[in-house]
């Protein structure tokens, strides 16, 4: 990737570093949005609390109601026309076209080895609502194959244009995410 893209989108498998990812991209002048944000936006206003459970299920209804890309579509709302800004949590094909469709847009899909994404997870000391690798796993299966109003991580991750494995240092990640931007 020669240019540096305006907007970067960040999909991929929880755990896996796109926090950090986004963080690394703050850094080079990119301004942070998360598609999450819109899920827990309607958390707080329903005084609903915001475990992973919530968020997929609020997320799903959401997209249910008003189309798979509202959260792409409430998230460029924030976006200004020439910002560039790095977009987390892109989880839906329809995300994923809704971007790509604002122009020089680049998905990028984060990965590394289950083991270390719930070692990460357990770590953070949220309510990620699995207990245990094996409850990580079966979370993650939410995830990876929902229909038209779900989540599609796994078709997004196949979407991206680039997949980075984080199953090294901080140092050798950003070294990974320097290619990009």
């Amino acid at each position: 990737m020669n240019a540096a893209p305006r907007l970067i989108g960040l999909t991929g498998t929880n755990g896996a570093g796109k926090g950090e990812a986004a963080a690394y991209f703050r850094g080079k002048g990119y301004a942070a949005h998360s598609l999450s944000d819109v899920i827990r936006d309607e958390l707080r206003e329903r005084g609903e609390p915001e475990s992973r459970s919530a968020l997929i299920r609020t997320g799903n209804g959401l997209r249910e109601r008003f189309g798979p890309d509202v959260l792409a579509r409430r998230t460029m709302a924030k976006v200004g026309p020439r910002e560039r800004a790095v977009i987390d949590s892109v989880r839906n094909l329809r995300e994923v076209a809704y971007l790509r469709a604002q122009g020089d847009f680049v998905l990028l899909a984060i990965d590394a080895p289950v083991e270390t994404r719930f070692a990460r997870v357990a770590a953070r000391g949220r309510d990620e609502s699995a207990p245990d690798l094996e409850a990580f796993r079966k979370k993650e299966e939410q995830e990876r194959a929902g229909g038209a109003s779900a989540q599609q991580l796994e078709a997004c991750i196949a979407a991206a244009d680039r997949v980075i494995v984080n199953d090294g240092t901080l140092e050798e990640f950003h070294r990974k995410l320097e290619e990009v931007a």
